[in-house]
């Protein structure tokens, strides 16, 4: 411990005692903080993601509503890069390669088929970085734990070595090591609410991805009513 044996230090606020802490109880500390800051930005940067994907893709979705053809729907977002974009984008290049095969269940099952692959890729990139948070928030009390063992650890030593009980020589080693928890809990708090939170945005915008999906398998069955119904009229 940096403190004298047998005195108090002069300042025992949070930053006081910080200054005052052994070298590993500062590293612990300094690591909280660090992750601490991680969350916080984690969540500013996640919250902006997600407001600006779900009103792109709920956008998206009142177009698709309103019953273009699949072609239609692609020209509309042809220079997009957006998740329900890349759907429509995705479903419109199937139809392109299955050519004469359009009215057949194989060209369902594939659309279908490349349609869940976008919508996997798509949560896969909107959920990024939320894992870190998962970390964090199950890891940080232990941290803080561990530091809180070192600090008291390092009380009992000046115990030994001043061969007093005196709570002038043990309470700031103590005081030091709980600022350690403190900070755990800290860090870890908002770290699980925020993944709690994230996490259900998240499944939100999964949702409306399958509403887009869902959208774009009724274009298709649609464009493929009229086109039979034309075929049927020709042959007439």
């Amino acid at each position: 411990m940096a403190n004298v044996p047998g005195s108090l230090p002069q300042n025992l606020s949070p930053w006081g005692m910080f200054m005052s802490a052994d070298i590993i109880v500062k590293a612990v500390m300094i690591g909280l903080a660090f992750a601490s800051l991680v969350t916080w930005t984690i969540w500013l940067a996640k919250t902006i993601e997600l407001a600006r994907e779900t009103a792109k893709a709920r956008k998206r979705v009142k177009m698709l509503e309103s019953g273009p053809s699949l072609a239609e729907a692609a020209r509309a977002c042809s220079n997009s890069k957006d998740a329900v974009a890349q759907i429509i984008q995705s479903a419109e290049r199937e139809a392109q390669l299955s050519g004469d095969d359009y009215h057949s269940d194989g060209f369902r099952e594939r659309t279908e088929l490349r349609i869940e692959r976008v919508q996997h890729a798509m949560a896969r990139r909107i959920a990024r970085g939320t894992g870190v948070l998962a970390t964090i928030g199950s890891t940080a009390p232990f941290v803080g734990l561990f530091g809180t063992v070192w600090g008291i650890m390092n009380s009992f030593i000046s115990i030994s070595e001043t061969k007093t009980t005196s709570l002038a020589v043990v309470a700031p080693g103590i005081a030091e090591a709980l600022l350690a928890t403190a900070l755990g809990l800290v860090a870890a708090i908002p770290a699980v609410v925020i993944y709690n939170h994230l996490a259900r945005s998240i499944s939100g915008y999964r949702g409306l991805l399958g509403d887009a999906g869902a959208q774009v398998m009724l274009l298709i069955s649609r464009d493929q009513g009229r086109r039979s119904m034309r075929l049927s009229r020709a042959a007439e």
